[in-house]
Order: structure tokens, then sequence, then C-alpha cells
């Protein structure tokens, strides 16, 4: 393998060095947001958009609502005006790993049924030395 990337210890530090930095970052980002909105609900109202000019800088807050309805209500509900099609019907993970776990279920028995994904992580950590 002639292209083959080449890991030094020096890439290793540099990489953990990156990630700590990029902690803090995020850190006192969230501290700014924090502040930001603060400030903006003293300014507008809570959970109001608004905006400031501040010479040559805005600062702006867009307000995103989500609705999720909760399942078993609706569900009930949706059952009683008889709108079925609207009702989705998921396997449980959870209980079919425990059944399978008790021996009521082999995973034999879901072959076909069943797709997997990978996701690579990667983890640098500082080994002082003794």
């Amino acid at each position: 393998m002639a292209n083959e990337p080449v890991i030094t210890r020096e890439l290793l530090a540099h990489y953990l060095e990156l990630n700590h930095k990029k902690k803090e970052v995020e850190t006192e980002l969230e501290e700014l947001k924090k502040a930001f909105n603060n400030y903006l609900d003293v300014l507008v109202g809570q959970n109001a958009k608004g905006e400031m000019v501040f010479k040559d800088y805005k600062l702006q807050r867009q307000i995103r609502k989500t609705v999720k309805y909760e399942q078993e209500p609706t569900v009930k509900k949706l059952e009683e005006l008889n709108l079925l099609d609207l009702i989705q019907k998921r396997p449980d993970e959870g209980k079919i790993k425990s059944a399978i776990q008790l021996g009521l279920l082999h995973e034999t028995d879901l072959e076909g049924c069943k797709s997997e994904t990978s996701s690579q992580a990667i983890y640098v950590k500082y080994l002082p030395s003794k």
C-alpha cells in the first residue's frame, strides 16, 4: 500500500490537542448563545423572534417549533375515528432482544428482517509515561 498515510505520535498529539480545543470552543459558543438568548428574552420576550444590529453585526433569533403527537392517546383517537391508515406499526427492538435472550424467539425466526449498519469512531487518548 504505497499511498497509505503515515500515522505518527505527533499526528496523534495534534489530533488530541485539536479535539480539546474543539470542546473548549463548543463550550464557549454555548455560553455565548445562552447570553444572547437571555438578552433577547429581556428585549423581545421569551420564545419570541427578534434581532438587534450592533454597527456591522446583527444578532438574530429564530424560533422553530416542532409538534410531536403523544403515541398512546393519538393512536387511541385515530382508532376511534377509524383512521387506521394513519397509524404506523413498528417492531419493538427492546422486546425482540429480550424475547431472544429468554429463548422465546430465535434469531433465525427473523432472518431477512434485520439490517445492520456500522459507523466509524476515532478516539485518541494521551497516555502519560509512567
